[in-house]
């Protein structure tokens, strides 16, 4: 089966183009869909396949880069991606010749089929990208809560870790598995602040897999990457980190940075930003639109006050309102002559938590290798993370573990798909 096909047959209902002219790979690819759809094989000109995109609404194309060439089949995908962004677009191709699966990856691809391999795995690499693409089947969501603190030592990282633990463990108390459907994960720690992986180097854990990661395979971001990929505390908290190299992340926009935390909000119940000592504002302005809650970190101290109430003035000019924050004040001393209140006054944000100065206790169990929350649970700052943990929980009833609102409606086409193959949430109030 070397030429296209210039007509459908009318009891088709789902379609799939192949940009290949190699005839042994087209039929081997219509062979392992013949229980999906119809197969449309058409050359890399541009323009035609355009055109066959437009006329036939194609469920997913594939793109076979043993056929085109690495370099002509990556130029291809990056011209479909522009002009078609939702569309799937799989690679297929002989694995083992040189390069051939490297490239494709590279490329962007959603996913790779080997065109030697049996043809029972494209059916199932399909199914399994229709259901990555379809996200939580309860449209659930998880919480977002963003962490700012307007420079570095203002105890970010300290509290984003501490917090991170004690609604692991909240989680872990409260919500059990349910017949029939997948328990979601818990929390998630993006350790986005500065100094860099230090929420990382806390919770003893190890990743070679960053946000950078993370954004350059949002589109085959699933179950089975979370769990395989990202960095795991022993409490079973996720740590996504920045790269080692900070020079890697000027290499990806901050929309596709902001893409990658939505995203995760399909697979976590809740994750918590640490954007501590952050230095580009308008990440943090992006991130802070999307999340559920953004919770301002600020000490006693006269140039943390400044510097947090510079933050919130740029924050401000960007779009986002004193009332989207909440303060934190953090290492609190009652001795001090500044109250909570005054500070949250002077910045013109609600006051939400206060967070003792336990400077000494912090240390000590730093030194140990251990995490205060988890060895002294009545330390007042233990005490006073827990007391966070459960405002969390008690913001969102109903949500943790049930089924909430839907999310934003699917593509039909997706629908019947995914039928074909496998035969409310609400805004948390801010305080």
């Amino acid at each position: 089966m070397n030429a296209p096909f210039e007509r459908l047959p009318e009891t088709v209902t789902q379609t799939y183009l192949y940009v290949s002219a190699n005839g042994g790979h087209i039929s081997w690819l219509t062979d392992a869909l013949t229980a999906d759809g119809q197969v449309v094989a058409v050359t890399p000109d541009s323009r035609l396949l355009d055109e066959r995109i437009g006329a036939l609404a194609p469920l997913a194309v594939f793109i076979d880069f043993s056929d085109c060439g690495a370099e002509a089949a990556s130029q291809l995908h990056q011209r479909i991606r522009r002009d078609w962004p939702v569309l799937p677009v799989l690679a297929t191709g002989v694995a083992t010749e040189p390069g051939v699966m490297l490239a494709a990856l590279r490329a962007g691809v959603d996913d790779f089929i080997d065109v030697q391999a049996p043809t029972s795995d494209a059916s199932r690499t399909l199914r399994t990208l229709v259901e990555r693409r379809a996200g939580p089947q309860d449209g659930q969501r998880g919480c977002t809560v963003a962490l700012l603190g307007a420079r570095i030592g203002m105890g970010v990282t300290t509290l984003a870790t501490s917090l991170a633990l004690s609604l692991q463990a909240a989680r872990s108390r409260h919500v059990k598995p349910q017949p029939g459907r997948a328990l979601r994960h818990g929390v998630a720690l993006l350790d986005l602040g500065l100094p860099a992986r230090d929420g990382l180097l806390y919770l003893d854990a190890h990743s070679t897999f960053s946000f950078i990661d993370g954004v350059r395979n949002l589109r085959r971001l699933d179950q089975t990457l979370l769990h395989t990929a990202l960095a795991h505390h022993s409490s079973g908290v996720a740590v996504l980190p920045l790269p080692a190299s900070l020079a890697q992340v000027r290499e990806i926009s901050h929309a596709e940075s902001v893409a990658l935390v939505t995203r995760l909000g399909d697979f976590f119940d809740f994750q918590l930003a640490d954007l501590g000592g952050f230095s580009t504002v308008d990440f943090v302005a992006e991130t802070a639109r999307v999340a559920d809650q953004v919770w301002v970190v600020c000490d006693q101290s006269l140039g943390g006050i400044v510097s947090t109430a510079n933050l919130l003035k740029e924050l401000h000019a960007r779009g986002l309102e004193p009332e989207r924050f909440s303060l934190v004040v953090n290492k609190f001393d009652s001795h001090v002559g500044l109250s909570a209140r005054d500070i949250s006054e002077r910045l013109g944000i609600t006051l939400r938590h206060v967070l003792p100065q336990r400077r000494s206790q912090l240390l000590a169990a730093a030194t140990r290798g251990e995490m205060l929350v988890q060895t002294t649970p009545g330390d007042p700052f233990s005490h006073a993370v827990a007391n966070m943990a459960r405002d969390l929980y008690r913001d969102l009833p109903g949500n943790i573990g049930k089924t909430g609102g839907g999310n934003a409606t699917r593509d039909p086409r997706w629908t019947a798909l995914m039928s074909q193959l496998t035969g409310s949430w609400k805004r948390p109030k801010e305080g």
